[in-house]
């Protein structure tokens, strides 16, 4: 019985089945439709109350801005990153698919590259914010559970929702959504009589640091482009696209600034050699408040991580590998566990901005060519199942040619500890790598699909 749960084609049939999902990246069926579009908030909502997201808002001043430019480029940042998982977010009840498998439609079988990335990418998401939720068990109990082991519970509770699958995840993020606003809203009071509102601009602050602070800013939210419809997929076909827009932005937008801008904050009061989450404790110095913010913690933790492992389950299955689902959820769980620990043992200030950026770049291409070949289809009904047999795929050359040329392109325009672009130099440091390699991308991309389709007609 239990390898039939993990291997058959179940899907949960409401709001809450918890019945294991067997049912993998093929399009859902109008039939199996369900849920209500409100809840695309509180699953968007939820995982952006993490460390990560404070840590973001940490790195303005590092970047030599104050208060008030760091927190516009924040906004600036999110607004950008949030609208666009917004739009991906809808093809969702359009397609029935999740984003990388939907994704098979422009790449075909070359969706091995972006699929293969995205599904390294989520173990390192999963590795940053697993970080994270161990130190948080770590403090709470003041040391008597071990790094590794605290380690081990957050795989185990974020692995368990993702095995069993969508919607184990959207009943999880719907009470967690509460859950974590009311512990949030506490650490927040708790610390604004440490907030500097009036930080003063560095010696980096110029046009050069506002861009960057936007580009790492904008990072965080776009990320989860790759993720978007994966949570829309089971929405009726007939669902208002500016509902979905509307409450996937909200949910993104909202968490993310509140918590980045909670970091910009409170920077002057932080001891900068601490993790994040130390951090936390020592600005509300220990007691019953840091324990809230720990708990906090740790259930954000597990509400981002069980949507990585997810994700990551369908991304792997896009690439064409012939696994259950659940399995492949259980794999990337286990293969984050590895990750973080050699996260523990690394500089994780500069892994964490390095993560950030590198794990991103390629996004902005890629996003490109799907709403590119997104907008080619308007006006025609999108036939999902035609993107499930691998073998059956095209080649897609033009798009992986607009990937790669997209991402190349922007190189220069980078701006990393690791890497630093001539024109970003020249630029004082602004990073525009993410518009620079969209742009690229979709005209690319459109050129060569408006040229093979010409081609093609002059042939026939």
């Amino acid at each position: 019985m239990a390898v039939q749960a993990l291997t058959r084609d179940t899907m949960p049939k409401g709001e809450g089945d918890l019945s294991i999902e067997g049912h993998g990246m093929e399009p859902i069926p109008e039939t199996a439709r369900y849920g209500a579009v409100w809840r695309l908030f509180t699953v968007w909502f939820s995982p952006n109350l993490v460390p990560a997201a404070f840590a973001v808002g940490i790195l303005a001043p590092v970047f030599g801005l104050g208060f008030v430019d760091g927190l516009l480029a924040i906004v600036v940042g999110n607004l950008i990153g949030a609208a666009l998982v917004g739009v991906l977010s809808s093809m969702g009840p359009r397609t029935g698919m999740a984003q990388i498998p939907a994704a098979r439609l422009p790449f075909g079988k070359a969706i091995v590259v972006p699929a293969t990335i995205n599904w390294l990418s989520t173990i390192a998401w999963d590795a940053i914010n697993a970080f994270f939720g161990a130190y948080a068990i770590l403090i709470i109990t003041g040391g008597a559970v071990p790094f590794p082991i605290g380690l081990l519970v957050v795989i185990l509770c974020q692995a368990a929702l993702s095995v069993v699958g969508y919607e184990a995840i959207h009943t999880f993020e719907k009470y967690a959504a509460i859950g974590l606003a009311i512990l949030f809203g506490v650490v927040t009071i708790a610390v604004l009589s440490k907030a500097n509102f009036s930080l003063a601009d560095g010696t980096g602050s110029g046009l050069g640091s506002f861009v960057l602070m936007t580009t790492v800013a904008g990072s965080f939210n776009l990320a989860w482009a790759l993720y978007a419809s994966d949570y829309s997929r089971y929405l009726p076909s007939n669902i208002s696209v500016s509902r979905v827009f509307g409450w996937t932005f909200l949910g993104l937008f909202l968490s993310a600034v509140w918590i980045e801008v909670l970091g910009l904050a409170v920077v002057g009061a932080l001891n900068s050699t601490l993790d994040p989450t130390h951090q936390i404790d020592a600005l509300l110095g220990g007691g019953i408040l840091s324990a809230v913010a720990m708990i906090a913690i740790f259930f954000g933790t597990v509400a981002v991580n069980a949507m990585n492992d997810y994700t990551g389950s369908l991304s792997l299955q896009a690439a064409g590998v012939r696994v259950a689902r659940p399995v492949s959820a259980l794999v990337v769980g286990v293969l984050s566990f590895i990750a973080t620990l050699y996260l523990y043992q690394a500089n994780f200030s500069t892994t964490f901005e390095n993560y950030l950026l590198f794990i991103t770049y390629w996004i902005g291409p890629w996003a490109a060519i799907v709403l590119v070949d997104l907008y080619r289809r308007r006006g025609r009904a999108i036939d999902g199942s035609r993107a499930v047999v691998f073998s059956m795929l095209p080649t897609g050359l033009n798009a992986l040619i607009a990937l790669v040329v997209g991402f190349v392109v922007s190189i220069p325009f980078m701006d990393t500890t690791l890497f630093v672009g001539p024109v970003s130099s020249a630029m004082s440091g602004a990073d525009i790598a993410y518009v620079v390699g969209f742009l690229v991308a979709g005209i690319v991309y459109g050129a060569l699909e408006q040229y093979t389709k010409s081609t093609a007609v002059t042939t026939a």
